[in-house]
């Protein structure tokens, strides 16, 4: 408490030494640092520095903070409620972290006049106030690098971005598979694209593609003040030198492993011995509960959280919630759960044919599964 209410007289005292003092003693800076391998720091993060020569202090705001104690964590993760907030630190003490996570640091000084500078600080002391310092935190949308971006160009409405910053047509999902690949997590890139759904692969434009720290930072290089053209980032340097870890990984190890696992799945079904008929029961019976479970949590992640990005999801068409149930009458076969499948089998076509034309990215290892899945189907239905 003691370090906030410090913070709050700090932040008068740089507006009142703002309105009084031309030569601008203080310095707004945005530090991007790089990705680690956890898989929360995989897309790095962003934070604002403040410098203040005349009263020697040296501040970081940073928007990414959680409160890891709080009894309802897990809850209000899983369902999208959890409160990030606004915290300051000492600038030593931020480097020293990044320094331990051997994590790189670029730091991109604003080219700002003392009226801007003041604009930020005002911007950054309101949300600094109770209630103020707390949003719900969404992955695209409002996140610790999309806070500092609209702190910047909401406050300086004079800087624009007059050249792309990702190629035509990039979506959402593209951006998150780029740090996903270069980051030697394939595993990870197939459960997020089972979990996000097609609002996932809506096409960017040049402000929502600052939503990752490292197109925040090409966005500020690119920006020019319309006044003069001049450059938005006074100076760009890079404080923390640190090599990345090795994390090169075979990106298609899913697809080869989901792969294997359908070519035996596939070819068991047409094998007439009586052991390959216990086989396959076996086989249906896990797939039906696992596909179902699966289908179940998409459903809860759609309409049971405020995750944005987890609705409309094509996932379902192959992850059946209702086969979850099925599998508890996949010995007995009565003659309604013959239809079910002949339902399912019809599903599944539909979505493999139409696999490259639906408006939404589905990962390439599921398609192998989707049709060992269409092969049991109909054998299902057939027995």
């Amino acid at each position: 408490m003691r370090k906030y209410i410090f913070i709050i007289f700090l932040l008068a005292s740089w507006q009142f030494t703002l309105a009084q003092n031309n030569a601008c003693p203080i310095r707004i800076s945005v530090l991007t640092c790089a990705p680690a391998d956890e898989l929360y720091a995989t897309f790095g993060h962003t934070a604002i520095r403040i410098i203040d020569s005349a009263n020697r202090t040296d501040i970081v705001f940073n928007y990414g903070t959680f409160n890891f104690d709080d009894p309802d964590f897990y809850t209000k993760f899983i369902r999208g409620r959890l409160d990030y907030f606004l915290s300051i630190e000492q600038y030593k003490d931020f480097l020293i972290q990044y320094i331990e996570d051997k994590r790189s640091i670029y730091e991109q000084e604003l080219n700002l006049t003392c009226l801007q500078k003041q604009q930020i600080i005002n911007a950054l002391s309101t949300n600094l106030q109770g209630a103020n310092r707390y949003y719900k935190y969404d992955f695209l949308f409002d996140n610790c690098t999309t806070r500092i971006r609209d702190i910047v160009f909401k406050n300086i409405t004079a800087a624009t971005i007059p050249n792309a910053i990702t190629a035509k047509g990039t979506t959402y999902r593209n951006m998150l598979h780029e740090y996903l690949d270069k980051g030697g997590k394939p595993w990870s890139k197939l459960g997020i694209d089972i979990l996000l759904g097609s609002k996932t692969d809506e096409k960017v434009t040049t402000q929502q593609a600052m939503f990752l720290p490292d197109y925040l930072l090409k966005g500020l290089d690119s920006a020019l003040l319309k006044k003069d053209t001049a450059h938005l980032v006074l100076n760009k340097q890079l404080i923390l030198q640190e090599t990345p870890p090795n994390t090169a990984a075979y990106q298609y190890t899913p697809l080869l492993i989901s792969s294997i696992i359908s070519i035996l799945i596939i070819l068991i079904s047409f094998v007439q011995l009586g052991w390959a008929k216990i086989t396959t029961q076996l086989i249906d019976s896990f797939l039906l509960y696992i596909t179902g479970i699966i289908g179940i949590l998409l459903l809860f992640m759609w309409f049971a959280t405020d995750h944005i990005v987890c609705t409309n999801n094509f996932n379902l068409c192959w992850a059946l919630p209702t086969n979850f149930f099925a599998a508890f009458f996949i010995w007995k076969k009565p003659t309604f759960i013959k239809k079910y499948f002949l339902i399912a089998a019809v599903i599944t076509a539909l979505l493999l044919v139409s696999w490259l034309i639906i408006p939404q990215q589905l990962n390439i290892a599921l398609f192998p599964l989707a049709l060992a899945g269409l092969i049991r189907y109909i054998k299902l239905y057939q027995a």
